[in-house]
């Protein structure tokens, strides 16, 4: 044996040391990793807000999650005075014991996690894989059961792994939920789309009636309409203004810009009336508001048409500057005026101090024209 022989030997043993250390490490966190739990009360009935936290070497994990008081096996919720407790939560990922104290059904304490060795070859059976310790415990937290899995899975919904099963859960996409949805019409199966129908608040209700009112929304159309406000009620709402059966996408561009029942109304009171979708639409980009319009109507520019209006406002033809311009001697310039006037430069200010330098009784066609020549 070379003396390098030694070395070599000592080597392999370190690292089969180690390697027999960090495998214990993770099978003891995989085993019974433990943390602190609170507990508070919820605003569903029936319900705790259960927080739990894990921290170990460095890894901090934390769930928080309304549970049902039936969860909680050896746990009693009728005693008000402080007291220590012992309960266990189990779930086909494994068995979550608890220590701790309660007052008043609010507590904390410590609890320990012991992870079911065959869950994760039940799940991979299923198609669902990658199981670690970390997804282990979060599939026990939020109770992903084996034959939760396996209803999904039937479910012949695409994009499912086990953190859609995870996001299923804590959401509430459920057999249920995804039976109603397709009974209302939606012949839905992407996972993602799922969740964010939860997350939004799209339900199988405003889906049938939309398909009631005539529209026929995809999947991304129905979460842009639960996103920007769109609701049937107030769907309901713009049709008893006028606007029955505008597109979606118009409905959803109203939402964005603030295109509402009312704003309908007020333009109507100034005798705006049937404007069209994106009409509507450019007079909320552009700031045409009410009380813009009316202004304007004080100072004699009534019935000015949609365009024109956007124009006022695109170039800055305000009101102010309208009666600036009068007060200067010009009365009611025509709106194409007004807008030449803008878009040349020709200001009060600069009016001002033509007649300032003797240069008075300019027609509006003379002030542009100095302006277009560089004469200031």
């Amino acid at each position: 044996m070379n003396n390098r022989t030694p070395r070599i030997f000592a080597m392999t043993l370190t690292a089969l040391a180690l390697a027999c250390l960090f495998a214990a490490a993770r099978h003891l966190w995989a085993q019974s990793p433990n943390g602190t739990w609170t507990m508070q009360h919820s605003d569903r009935d029936g319900y705790v807000r259960l927080s739990v936290s894990v921290s170990r070497l460095g890894h901090h994990m934390q769930e928080e999650s309304d549970w049902s008081i039936s969860a909680f096996q050896g746990l009693d919720f009728s005693r008000t005075a402080r007291h220590d407790v012992k309960f266990t939560v189990t779930r086909d990922a494994g068995r979550l014991e608890y220590d701790g104290f309660l007052e008043s059904g609010e507590g904390a304490g410590l609890f320990h996690f012991f992870a079911d060795s065959k869950y994760p070859q039940e799940m991979k059976a299923l198609g669902f894989d990658g199981i670690d310790a970390d997804k282990q415990f979060s599939m026990a937290i939020h109770d992903v059961s084996i034959a939760f899995a396996k209803e999904m899975k039937a479910e012949h919904i695409s994009g499912l792994d086990t953190d859609k099963l995870i996001a299923f859960r804590i959401f509430g996409v459920n057999k249920q939920f995804i039976d109603d949805l397709r009974s209302s019409g939606l012949n839905i199966t992407d996972s993602d789309n799922l969740v964010a129908f939860r997350i939004h608040g799209v339900t199988p209700e405003m889906v049938r009636s939309l398909h009631q009112a005539g529209y026929s929304p995809d999947e991304d159309t129905l979460i842009a309409l639960r996103i920007h406000g769109a609701t049937p009620e107030w769907i309901s709402q713009m049709s008893q203004a006028g606007y029955s059966h505008v597109e979606l996408e118009k409905l959803i561009a109203f939402r964005i810009h603030g295109v509402s029942p009312d704003f309908v109304t007020q333009l109507a009171h100034l005798g705006y009336t049937h404007l069209d979708a994106d009409e509507l639409i450019a007079f909320r980009i552009h700031g045409v508001l009410p009380e813009f319009v009316s202004q304007l109507g004080q100072l004699g520019y009534t019935h000015l048409e949609p365009d024109q209006l956007v124009t006022f406002r695109i170039h800055g033809v305000s009101p102010d500057f309208v009666a600036q311009i009068e007060k200067l001697g010009y009365h009611h310039p025509d709106p194409d005026q007004l807008v030449t006037m803008r878009i040349h430069g020709v200001t009060p200010e600069y009016i001002s101090d033509l007649h300032s330098r003797g240069m008075h009784d300019l027609s509006i066609e003379q002030l542009v024209s100095m302006r277009i020549h560089g004469i200031d």
